[in-house]
């Protein structure tokens, strides 16, 4: 018999329970925590001969410029350069495993090399599936209901985007009860670089095109817009300023666009940006 649309008093087994108070809007995560959370940052910039993969130019200016963005929104940041695929699994199972009752939500930047569906330590690749598993809601309790956030730098194929022409217009144009049962995989986030199949662009001297303008949005936009209308200003920023130019033959005027996947629930804003005195 077909699944369909079908479902009995058994479909339960990939949820589970969320216990609190009642929220007053169902429709934006719960921010009155004393911290906006924890931000990891893996930059793998030199890899082992075995793998075949130069080392990634550049790289450092979007590690400095994620780690001045999100520690100025009020995350506490944790840096780590060069990771071996061991070491990625380590710290993001670590970081899953700290406690985050305190904590309204997670972000961490991933920025290596990759290909579809994988991302590269600095000795061979691993799953993504496999770095982030751990922050599903059946592993990571305490950010269950809070928003889960990653940002990938990195290839995810080898395809080139050619571009095309367009003619444009002159001018841009729930319940009140304490529990309820959410899926595993609810609250996430996960901004990947460039689309599937695709090449994901960095320039050696002013960083990747996505890292730098996913910074520069956050920096200009936080505390005014939630975070998927941020996102498409990133999307808009990267595919029509930016256009490639290579001395490789064929690799010239190509273009990008990012992929933002969101299995968020709530609208999600981050804070304003804190002055630093």
């Amino acid at each position: 018999m077909a699944d369909g649309d079908m479902q009995s008093a058994e479909d339960t087994v990939d949820a589970f329970k969320v216990f609190g108070k009642s929220r007053s809007d169902p429709y934006h995560y719960k921010m009155d925590y004393p911290c906006i959370g924890n931000c990891l940052i893996i930059n793998n910039k030199n890899f082992h001969q075995s793998t075949g993969m130069k080392a990634r130019e550049g790289t450092d200016l979007d590690a400095a410029a994620a780690m001045k963005t999100f520690s100025e929104m009020g995350y506490k940041v944790q840096f780590a350069n060069d990771q071996t695929v061991k070491e990625m699994k380590q710290l993001l199972c670590n970081a899953s495993k700290a406690d985050h009752s305190q904590n309204a939500s997670f972000a961490c930047v991933l920025l290596s090399h990759g290909d579809d569906g994988v991302i590269y330590g600095i000795d061979g690749c691993e799953l993504l599936e496999e770095l982030i598993k751990h922050f599903k809601g059946d592993s990571c309790r305490g950010l269950v209901g809070k928003p889960k956030l990653f940002f990938i730098q990195a290839c995810r194929g080898s395809g080139l985007d050619e571009g095309s022409c367009v003619e444009t217009d002159s001018v841009d144009a729930q319940s009140s009860s304490s529990s309820e049962r959410i899926p595993v995989e609810a609250d996430f986030l996960y901004a990947y670089s460039t689309a599937p199949g695709y090449y994901s662009w960095r320039n050696q001297s002013n960083g990747s095109w996505f890292m730098q303008s996913l910074c520069e949005m956050l920096q200009r936009f936080s505390g005014e817009l939630e975070l998927m209308q941020i996102m498409t200003r990133v999307n808009r920023k990267v595919a029509l300023h930016f256009e490639s130019s290579s001395n490789l033959p064929g690799y010239s005027g190509k273009k990008q666009i990012p992929c933002i996947v969101s299995m968020l629930t709530k609208d999600f804003y981050f804070p304003k940006k804190i002055e630093r005195s």
